[in-house]
């Protein structure tokens, strides 16, 4: 599916738009997702691996529900965001990756979560994305960035631990990870756990 909006939401889309170049020189164009990219997300994380879809949302599923397309693409835009990364194929944009945040109420902490779609895994897009969610959220004045992985996604634990982020055992669940990273003065004053 390809990347298209109208009326208020383009005009507010345009505005929060950054163009990013990965390591390996993918270009990708991220905006914040809206509400009429139901169906966009929806084909996205139907070309999502098993594993990957597991790895996103911490749960085996087979198809995203409803619900929770509506969760990913109806954000606040305040203390959740949901960015969406497109690539050009063709010289069309096609959603290649999506990287989410959903902080506290009181911006203390936010979490982060990544999706790539499994031909762009491993050319930059990872790194990419979560150096412009970290940047996004020091912004937003969070003080904390926090992953919850699977112990066997490696991959991104290794990432996440090369760009500055701590792991440590997740408190009551023994398959996952909690890794977390400091932003700006805010979590200077103190660690929120």
């Amino acid at each position: 599916m390809t990347e298209s909006s109208t009326g208020t939401s383009q005009l507010l889309l345009g505005q929060w738009s950054a163009e990013l170049t990965t390591s390996d020189g993918v270009r990708l164009f991220v905006r914040p997702a809206a509400p009429e990219d139901g169906a966009r997300v929806a084909d996205f994380l139907a070309g999502l691996g098993h594993d990957d879809l597991r790895f996103r949302f911490l749960t085996p599923i087979a198809r995203p529900s409803h619900a929770l397309l509506d969760l990913l693409v109806k954000v606040d835009h305040i203390r959740t965001e949901d960015f969406l990364a497109f690539a050009d194929e063709d010289g069309e944009k096609v959603l290649v990756a999506s990287a989410m945040i959903a902080a506290d109420p009181s911006l203390e902490r936010a979490e982060v979560a990544i999706a790539i779609r499994p031909d762009y895994q491993r050319r930059g897009l990872g790194w990419a994305l979560l150096e412009f969610v970290a940047r996004d959220a020091a912004a937003r004045g969070i003080g904390w960035l926090e992953s919850v992985e699977c112990r066997d996604n490696r991959a991104a634990i290794a990432l996440e631990q090369e760009m500055g982020f701590t792991a440590s055992a997740f408190p009551g669940d023994a398959t996952l990870t909690l890794l977390r990273k400091p932003l700006g003065t805010r979590a200077m004053s103190g660690d929120p756990a």
